[in-house]
């Protein structure tokens, strides 16, 4: 009797049998950090003729996860830890804005309340899925209409039957990123003994697909934009410089060296809910751009205009003033926002749906195509990694200027005899035909070269519609800004005609 005593003092934790015949596990699993009280391991065991000794086997092994240190201790949400986690967190304040926004409006709903070391693989999974089916997370076979405000109003036909629209593939990844380091400052804070985030399948990062505009497009849009000639030069140094568009606004004059021609680009305006403030660029890395005489000297012209336009008001012009600031002493910076928006509106009436970081793509494609290497374009870009992200973003057109590149040397080798191998006829003995096909330049250009053939041998007639983008990319297996950029090609040549909205069309001779 005394050793089955002392059995059962030395047994840890404690089992309950419930009203359902169902038994309850407990473990101390330790003081809890957050709650301030005692924290027990907790399991229930279904009823059943072997529930006693199911129970007894979780006692044992929750009291073998205490020993191991791998139980979690603490019964906090993931609520929060999210909450607790952005308190930590040093980061920007428009980065601070994206997290907050993220945890409010999907880790919160879908996941707050549930224990911190209650998830798993399969919580996560469900997760991300939920994410993928609707953006809103509304439930199931339910109708709901999509009001166009939420203050009291009489529906018209702005308010809609809700239709579920997934969340973005970079949202979801940003999401699991943001979770990732909630778990793993969890894990050191001893709240959790591993990270079920880092063990999750992370999902895919969505592949980068930059559609700059095409030649035609972009002298339009700076023909355009030089109806206002500070206007004008603001496109243009997104256009030649590839700066991003808070640089810009933050570009002082005492940084552009006349001397030399270097712009040297060091700060950035960020702009959240109204507010704007300076901050270091997004690398945290000034970097210097050297431009060309024609800027350079577009740029000098605008100088004397603004030192002209202060003395008229008898103001100094300073030379840390902003550039292109609103003000007459040039001491304030101009909104990011506002530039995205004037740009997308001056798009518009050109009939192009255009954002203002295509201007960015633009030079560096512009670049790439022209030969420059990738540490170069990366340099002017301000991109990390010595050129990775140049790289991943920008791979089509790296393989056109690598083909490019092969033709270019291939016309530098020797001239080869009519025949090599036997009858087996070389390339300078092809017809004038083929050898016009295999030389297209790059693959944008050998695709508009099949499609003009298309047009002359009658295969496509005057009026009929070309195939969409996305079947050229696709039976091409090429980028679909590729394709882009062939039917913008075979425009400038007055092959086809294109319209917003519409397909491109095969041109109607008058």
């Amino acid at each position: 009797m005394k050793s089955s005593s002392a059995s059962a003092r030395r047994r840890r934790g404690t089992i309950q049998k419930l009203p359902s015949g169902s038994l309850r596990v407990r473990v101390y699993g330790g003081y809890d950090p957050v709650t301030k009280q005692r924290h027990y391991l907790t399991e229930v065991v279904p009823a059943g003729p072997k529930a006693a000794a199911q129970a007894e086997k979780v006692r044992t092994r929750l009291a073998a996860q205490v020993d191991a240190g791998r139980q979690p201790r603490t019964a906090a949400t993931v609520a929060q830890l999210m909450e607790r986690y952005l308190e930590t967190a040093r980061v920007e304040h428009s980065t601070r804005q994206g997290y907050e926004g993220l945890v409010r409006n999907h880790i919160v709903p879908l996941l707050g309340d549930q224990q911190v070391g209650r998830v798993r693989g399969e919580v996560l999974d469900s997760f991300y899925a939920e994410l993928r089916r609707c953006r809103v997370h509304c439930r199931r076979g339910r109708a709901i209409v999509d009001h166009r405000t939420q203050v009291d109003h009489v529906c018209d036909q702005r308010c809609r039957p809700h239709r579920c629209r997934p969340l973005g593939e970079g949202t979801i990844r940003h999401a699991h990123n943001l979770l990732n380091g909630a778990f793993a400052l969890a894990v050191r804070w001893e709240w959790v003994g591993t990270n079920p985030v880092a063990k999750a399948v992370a999902p895919t990062v969505p592949a980068p697909n930059p559609e700059p505009p095409s030649a035609s497009q972009a002298a339009r849009i700076v023909s355009e934009a030089w109806k206002d000639p500070v206007w004008g030069l603001f496109v243009w140094l997104a256009m030649t410089t590839g700066a991003r568009r808070g640089e810009l606004c933050a570009l002082r004059w005492n940084r552009i060296d006349f001397g030399t021609g270097v712009l040297t680009i060091r700060s950035s305006i960020a702009e959240v809910g109204g507010r704007t403030w300076e901050k270091d660029t997004k690398t945290h890395q000034q970097r210097r751009i050297v431009l060309d005489p024609q800027t350079l000297a577009l740029l000098r012209a605008y100088l004397v205009h603004s030192a002209e336009q202060a003395a008229a008001l008898e103001i100094a012009l300073s030379q840390d003033g902003f550039v292109f600031s609103t003000d007459p002493d040039r001491s304030t910076w101009p909104r990011p926002g506002t530039a995205t928006q004037r740009y997308s509106r001056m798009c518009a009436r050109l009939g192009y749906a255009m954002h203002l970081h295509q201007l960015r793509h633009y030079s560096a494609t512009e670049l790439i195509s022209g030969g420059i290497d990738i540490r170069t374009v990366a340099g002017r870009l301000g991109h990390g990694g010595g050129g990775v992200t140049t790289l991943r973003v920008y791979s089509a057109w790296v393989a056109e200027a690598d083909q490019r590149a092969s033709i270019s040397l291939a016309t530098r080798m020797p001239q080869l005899p009519e025949a090599v191998f036997g009858d087996v006829p070389t390339p300078t003995a092809l017809s004038p035909a083929v050898r016009t096909h295999n030389d297209a330049a790059s693959p944008y250009m050998k695709i508009a070269a099949d499609l003009e053939a298309a047009i002359r041998c009658g295969a496509l007639k005057p009026g009929d519609q070309l195939p969409t983008v996305k079947h050229i990319a696709a039976q091409y297996q090429v980028a679909v800004g590729t394709g882009h950029r062939s039917i913008a090609l075979l425009a400038e040549r007055g092959q086809v005609e294109v319209s917003r909205g519409r397909r491109a069309e095969v041109a109607r001779r008058g």
